[in-house]
């Protein structure tokens, strides 16, 4: 009912999540791709929120409301080395004021650039 509780409710994480999707998919849209998006969890809970295949590469997202990111939040990318397609560059999209990598492979993007 407040702003308040849609930043700090149960479901502040999930309305998040959903946020980024649709602006990520907004913006392939206007620039007239079709996006193909999937989303994985396994019976062992380890989920990728977000895998954009492009170009016959995976780019994975992972969406988290932290603001101190860190790379066992990306731990579940490791699972895309057993597909038929190679991994390209993933990201970690959250709460960062500024935009910079993680690790050589992966970068931290801000809610904001989206």
């Amino acid at each position: 009912k407040t702003p308040e509780t849609l930043m700090n409710g149960a479901l502040a994480g999930a309305v998040l999540e959903n946020y980024v999707i649709s602006e990520i998919r907004k913006s392939w849209t206007n620039a007239g791709l079709d996006p193909i998006f999937w989303y994985y969890r396994d019976r062992d809970a380890r989920e990728i929120d977000l895998i954009i295949l492009n170009d016959g590469k995976l780019y994975p997202c992972e969406i988290k409301r932290t603001s101190t990111p860190h790379t066992e939040m990306i731990s579940a990318f490791s699972l895309l080395d057993k597909t038929e397609f190679p991994e390209s560059h993933g990201a970690l999209i959250c709460m960062n004021a500024q935009l910079s990598a993680l690790n050589a492979r992966h970068y931290i993007v801000p809610v904001w650039m989206i």
